[in-house]
């Protein structure tokens, strides 16, 4: 099996709003649901970036 390069996925996170990165270590469960949606949205939104394995687009 090969192994999937985390760079892209990490720069999308890193490139996700403060808020979220920080949202998701909130004490209520609400806002750690939003910022794991946010998150999620910000790879999803960068995954021209990513290597065409990963691209089921």
């Amino acid at each position: 099996m090969e192994r999937i390069d985390p760079t892209p996925i990490a720069q999308a996170i890193l490139a996700a709003p403060a808020w979220a990165r920080a949202g998701i270590t909130a004490p209520k469960a609400s806002v750690r649901e939003d910022a794991a949606q946010e998150l999620a949205n910000a790879v999803i939104d960068r995954r021209h970036t990513l290597p065409p394995e990963l691209d089921d687009g």
